[in-house]
Order: structure tokens, then C-alpha cells, then sequence
């Protein structure tokens, strides 16, 4: 059998959605390609100093002479044990977030003839599907995800935005041509070039 990889730095393979299969009982169980082995699941044994909480990082520490080296660290360590964090103290209003989180979450409840419309298209990562598939054996997370490219602005689709249902790219503009946000996404890529 062929194996197909994706070619492009930031391409992903197209797989079928999660939210479908469930909904349409197009599967029985789940596919062997989202099952991870027992060698797989990370162990955390409770004196391996690691948290069981989403690590923290603070963007004002970041930006402050005196405690940027440390959070540096801290981001350091939650890059490479989590592979994400939450960032707070970001200046980002709470009030945005909160509405865009409810515009993210009626855009996966639409139904999914509409998110089709969004659907990554072969080789790319932006739209509505699964993100960084590399190869036919690869495991997956069980998710659906969205992705859109926020900053550089010069990295963008161009035929991804103007598909986003307008409640969400009513939500999105602001965010999107936001100095707040440019300023945010400079200060980490500055922090990140300061990350081993």
C-alpha cells in the first residue's frame, strides 16, 4: 500500500471528521489510528514534579526586566513537558475572549454541510478538519479542529476568511487587525528566540 505524506512545512494530510463519523455512526468503534498503545499514554508518576494542571505563564513577567528570565524558564518547560500553556495577564479583554469562545463553539455545532465550506483543502493546515497530519499511519487526536493563521497577517489564506460564518468574522476582525495582538505575538516570538 502507498504511503501518502504531506510534503509542505505546514501542510496536513486531509483525514475524515470526528464529529461525522460520531454523528452519522459511520464507525462502531473507534479507528486504531486514534487509539494509542499503553507505551503511547504519558505516565505521570505523582513524584515526578510534574503538575497535573495546564502550566501558566504570565505575559507582564514576561515583559518585566526583573522576572522575564525565570517565566522564560517557565515557558521553556511548559513548551517542552505540555506542548502548550495558558498565557494571562495577556491585555487581551476577558469579555472578547468569552465571546469568541462562544462563536468558536456555535461554529462546531453548525451542521456539516456548512463546515465544508471551511474544510482544509490537500496540503494546506488552514480550515476546518485535523492539523499537522503527516502520514496514512500517524496517530490522531480524537478532535476536530479550526485552524486559521492569525500573525504574521502575510501568512494567511485568503480564500479562508471571507467562508467564516459573520458572526465569527464579526468576532475575528477586531482580534485580527488588533496592535494589541501584533504586539503580543512580537513579544513571544521575541521570548521564544530566548527558549534552548
Amino acid at each position: 500500500m502507498e504511503t501518502k505524506v504531506a510534503s509542505k512545512h505546514h501542510s496536513s494530510i486531509l483525514v475524515p471528521s470526528v464529529q461525522e463519523m460520531v454523528k452519522e455512526k459511520l464507525i462502531k468503534k473507534v479507528p486504531a489510528r486514534y487509539v494509542r498503545s499503553g507505551l503511547d499514554k504519558a505516565e505521570m508518576a505523582s513524584d515526578s514534579g510534574l503538575k497535573d494542571e495546564i502550566p501558566v505563564i504570565d505575559m507582564s513577567r514576561l515583559c518585566s526586566s526583573t522576572t522575564m528570565d525565570s517565566e522564560v524558564a517557565n515557558l521553556d518547560s511548559a513548551c517542552k513537558e505540555w506542548g502548550f500553556f495558558q498565557l494571562v495577564n495577556h491585555g487581551v479583554d476577558s469579555s472578547f475572549l468569552d465571546k469568541f469562545k462562544s462563536e468558536i463553539q456555535d461554529f462546531f455545532n453548525l451542521p456539516m454541510e456548512e463546515k465544508k465550506k471551511l474544510w482544509q483543502k490537500p496540503g494546506d493546515i488552514e480550515g476546518f478538519g485535523q492539523a499537522f497530519v503527516v502520514s496514512e499511519e500517524q496517530k490522531l487526536d480524537w478532535a476536530d479542529m479550526f485552524h486559521l493563521t492569525v500573525q504574521p497577517s502575510r501568512l494567511r489564506k485568503p480564500h479562508v476568511f471571507p467562508k467564516i460564518p459573520l458572526p465569527l468574522r464579526f468576532c475575528l476582525k477586531p482580534f485580527l487587525l488588533s496592535p494589541q495582538v501584533s504586539s503580543l505575538f512580537l513579544k513571544l516570538s521575541s521570548v521564544s528566540s530566548e527558549i534552548h
